[in-house]
């Protein structure tokens, strides 16, 4: 068996050797965010640029770290079991954004979750985390709908599960067609939710209050 101060050795040259990876990546991202600021005509040498690359490299990161979880990663302890519920859950209005593949501008979003236990129930809040790793890719919108919904079914089985997230795309509203009102709606259904109308009539109803 190792001690356990030869663990804590491993886990901090593991740990350095993450930093490390980051600074590296950092510093390629802002090198190539100076390129890019050079060819749309900017100066990345005037003072109100300068530190302007080092933060987007920073800003993109964050905005992309999903890449290192999965849903399974953020329900992790939070799966109960619950033989005696099963009534719908339903989490809604959970607000988050995440970065279009296709032009790595904006799409802000509104996700509504809701699923029937099957012995099994998720602590609410993970029903966000789920949401939160998923938008944190490089996304389209149709993707993030069944990815959030597969997370959940994973996660606890449920009788049913539906998903509806409604956004407003950037790449909509800066640029193309340039519809500032324009909202898209995508749904993901399952399992009672798809055979049972009056069950996802319900759902809906509770949504739109």
């Amino acid at each position: 068996h190792e001690s356990s101060s030869s663990s804590s050795t491993k886990e901090l040259v593991v740990k350095e050797e993450t930093e490390e990876t980051k600074e590296k990546k950092i510093a390629k991202m802002t090198e190539a965010c100076q390129t890019i600021l050079k060819c749309i005509g900017e100066d990345p040498g005037r003072e109100g640029l300068l530190k302007t690359p080092e933060r987007w490299a920073k800003a993109l990161l964050f905005m992309t770290h999903g890449y290192a979880h999965t849903g399974a990663d953020v329900t992790n302890g939070a799966v109960f079991n619950e033989e005696d519920h099963k009534e719908m859950v339903v989490v809604k209005d959970i607000d988050i954004h995440s970065l279009c593949e296709h032009h790595m501008v904006p799409f802000i979003w509104r996700v509504h979750v809701g699923y029937i236990p099957n012995g099994k129930i998720l602590g609410l809040s993970k029903l966000a985390r789920i949401a939160e790793v998923y938008a944190h890719w490089l996304q389209v919108q149709e993707r993030l709908t069944y990815q959030i919904a597969d997370a959940v079914v994973e996660a606890v089985n449920p009788l049913g599960v539906v998903v509806i997230i409604e956004c407003m795309h950037f790449c909509m509203v800066m640029r193309g067609v340039q519809k500032c009102g324009a909202k898209t709606v995508t749904s993901s259904v399952s399992g009672c939710f798809e055979i049972n109308s009056k069950t996802c009539a319900e759902f809906f109803s509770i949504i739109n209050r």
